[in-house]
């Protein structure tokens, strides 16, 4: 196997590989790309076995074949070549790997590529079109809320309902929820209900810039193409939880704030707040809310108030300071609405205006105030 690239091209794609190579792995050829050469195409592809990527490189090819070469030692040379610099592979037979620049030549001992494992396959899959743009926005506002719990594996994705119309996701960790809809979508499909995992959105973020993007949905996996790089993930085979049913409806207590006005205040007081429970309290009454903590701990306290519209009872509600900062700043408008009931209950934060055919509900659990 022979072909050439420049440095940019080959830094490109390893640095997208990179992301869906595990950090830490039993199985040391997840640690390696799997290079393959044929007459009229160079890709490179990367595993952690949930997660794969298939990269498509520009280059000049003289000779096919494949090999799986290490990840970090193509990274850690690539990275240290001046721009635009060619740079030559050559595999032999006992999958030994020479890299040639201008500079000189570097030895590496790849594996086999038959080791390397195999790219999923979608079968009998259904297709639904998506904007670039509206699938960002859903990544951009749900993933903040994503668990990092793996004994519940069922809240370590993004549910996405896919409706003939409609497309409803859902993310929660049990401290937060977020449910964004997209109403009156062109091309809608009735797919049911998809789990997909945080770190495959992660991904493709990057890559949502325009136009459409075609997701294909088979029985155990997902698979899309940005840009010529493809993209398969393992869907979670779990139920997600009753998601509106936590979701309340009777909330009569009513704050009407400017976001920067919340947000800021909320980040300024929550600095001398405990470090292990962020415990912030919110007082709210007809003209203002008074943001306040103390860390007996420390013997540190804040408090500041801003000017706001609030109906119903006076009530004192505690918050996880940095849950109350994600949902503040995931908000997509000047203007936030809060619904409360009690104490105890959940709140709902929504945008004043939401956009056109979208809703998004932002609910967050409130803690205990320490007397």
């Amino acid at each position: 196997m022979k072909f050439s690239t420049s440095k940019n091209e080959l830094q490109s794609a390893l640095q997208k590989l990179s992301k869906a190579t595990p950090s830490r792995s039993t199985l040391p050829i997840l640690n390696s790309v799997l290079i393959s050469v044929s007459e009229n195409e160079t890709t490179i592809k990367s595993t952690d076995l949930e997660i794969t990527v298939i990269v498509k490189m520009p280059a000049s090819i003289e000779s096919a074949g494949s090999v799986a070469a290490p990840l970090q030692m193509l990274s850690s040379i690539t990275s240290e070549l001046p721009d635009e610099m060619r740079v030559e592979f050559e595999v032999d037979d006992e999958n030994k790997i020479r890299i040639s620049t201008e500079y000189g030549n570097y030895d590496i001992v790849g594996k086999p590529a038959e080791e390397f494992p195999n790219t999923p396959t979608v079968e009998s899959e259904k297709t639904i079109n998506i904007e670039s743009v509206v699938l960002k926005d859903i990544i951009d506002k749900t993933v903040f809320a994503v668990s990092r719990d793996d004994l519940k594996p069922a809240l370590t994705g993004v549910l996405f309902k896919f409706q003939a119309n409609n497309l409803t996701a859902v993310a929660t960790d049990g401290h937060r929820l977020v449910k964004y809809e997209k109403l009156n979508i062109e091309n809608g499909v009735d797919l049911g209900d998809i789990i997909v995992p945080k770190k495959f959105l992660n991904l493709i973020l990057s890559g949502l810039i325009g136009g459409e993007i075609k997701l294909s949905v088979g029985e155990s996996h997902l698979t899309t193409t940005i840009n010529e790089d493809q993209y398969f993930t393992r869907i979670i085979d779990e139920k997600f939880p009753d998601f509106d049913g936590v979701i309340p409806k009777d909330n009569d207590k009513t704050l009407g704030v400017l976001k920067k006005d919340l947000l800021s205040a909320v980040k300024r007081v929550s600095i001398f707040s405990n470090k292990s429970t962020h415990q912030i309290a919110l007082n709210l009454n007809n003209e203002e809310v008074l943001i306040s903590t103390e860390d007996p701990e420390q013997s540190t306290k804040a408090k500041e108030k801003i000017k706001a519209e609030y109906s119903g009872d006076d009530i004192t509600v505690g918050y996880n300071a940095a849950y109350l900062k994600d949902v503040l700043s995931h908000v997509d408008n000047d203007e936030i609405s809060v619904k409360l009931k009690s104490p105890i209950s959940a709140a709902l934060f929504l945008p004043k205006k939401q956009k056109d055919n979208t809703n998004l509900t932002m609910l967050l659990m409130p803690i205990r105030l320490n007397d």
